[in-house]
């Protein structure tokens, strides 16, 4: 089985290498057919120029297709305008990483639903490795932070863990697109986290405790205006920092891949590309899986940190 998975992202990774080496291949082909009667020497510095430029253009156009929002949705060749709902005055946009957003979200349910079909009383494979994962993120993630409120939370944080995840994972597919890639997506889960952490924080302490850890004890008077800027301020980063840690990472392996699979442009480089390709392409499978854990474990903390500001 092992060997069956290394086959497949290596044909999957062999695949957008060649994509990207056919596509890059087809504006010299072109030139070469217009302008047949060229002299040589200017054809081979035209060349040279006129590959590198088109080699960026394509680096470029494989990073935006994963990467960059739009009202197009390209899947193996298929290429559809998505429509604008408009309710009266108020419109709304079905984008690219919409629509992927909500297929990661439909890959969870249907995981979900395929593990409650077991009903035998002793869980195994896909049921037995589901509920490893929820009792994983239950006793080692939101417990130990959210204490009593545990279960009450505990969809929330399933959802936003298996949402990361299969949004991430889907970005590493040679026609996929990743949601978390896009800055106002990531922005979006943190807004969400920073109204959970306002919004418990004010029902556990109440308004005027809550407002409290802004003004830590024992500050001189003098000091004290000071002391709640810089709390203020650290209360706000909590929420930008884990947008720019999705969103950076995800960007910085989508780049590093295009980089490498766009090396393959002659049989030379084809191998140690793709071999090296390979290996990154591993490595961000378990990236994906990281950065999900970091983001509810990071979630559950500073929800912990303003319902517990005495901890």
């Amino acid at each position: 089985m092992k060997l069956v998975r290394l086959l497949i992202i290596f044909s999957l990774t062999a695949l957008a290498g060649l994509a990207i080496a056919r596509e890059a291949t087809k504006p010299q082909a072109e030139k070469h057919l217009r302008d047949p009667h060229e002299n040589a020497e200017h054809g081979k510095a035209a060349h040279g120029k006129e590959h590198g430029d088109d080699l960026g253009t394509t680096l470029i156009h494989i990073l935006e297709h994963h990467l960059v929002d739009s009202d197009h949705f390209e899947f193996l060749g298929f290429d559809a305008h998505l429509p604008t709902i408009k309710l009266g005055s108020f419109e709304f946009a079905i984008t690219k990483h919409r629509l992927w957003w909500l297929i990661a979200l439909l890959l969870m349910g249907l995981v979900v639903w395929l593990a409650s079909r077991q009903k035998t009383p002793v869980p195994t494979g896909l049921r037995n490795a589901l509920e490893s994962l929820v009792l994983f993120v239950r006793n080692d993630v939101v417990k130990p932070n959210l204490h009593d409120k545990t279960d009450a939370f505990m969809p929330y944080f399933m959802c936003l863990f298996t949402g990361i995840l299969f949004s991430n994972l889907l970005g590493l597919l040679p026609w996929g697109s990743s949601a978390t890639g896009n800055v106002n997506v990531t922005a979006g889960l943190a807004i969400c986290t920073l109204g959970l952490m306002v919004g418990m924080g004010i029902k556990a302490n109440g308004l005027g405790g809550f407002l409290h850890i802004f003004a830590p004890p024992g500050v001189p008077g003098w000091l004290m205006p000071l002391m709640i800027i810089i709390e203020i301020v650290s209360f706000l980063i909590r929420p930008f920092a884990l947008t720019i840690r999705l969103f950076a990472n995800m960007l910085a392996g989508h780049a590093v891949l295009a980089v490498l699979l766009g090396l393959i442009v002659s049989l030379l480089f084809a191998a140690p590309a793709i071999a090296v390709a390979t290996g990154v392409f591993m490595l961000e499978i378990i990236v994906a899986l990281i950065q999900s854990y970091i983001f509810i474990m990071l979630t559950a903390v500073f929800v912990g940190l303003t319902m517990h500001p005495s901890h």
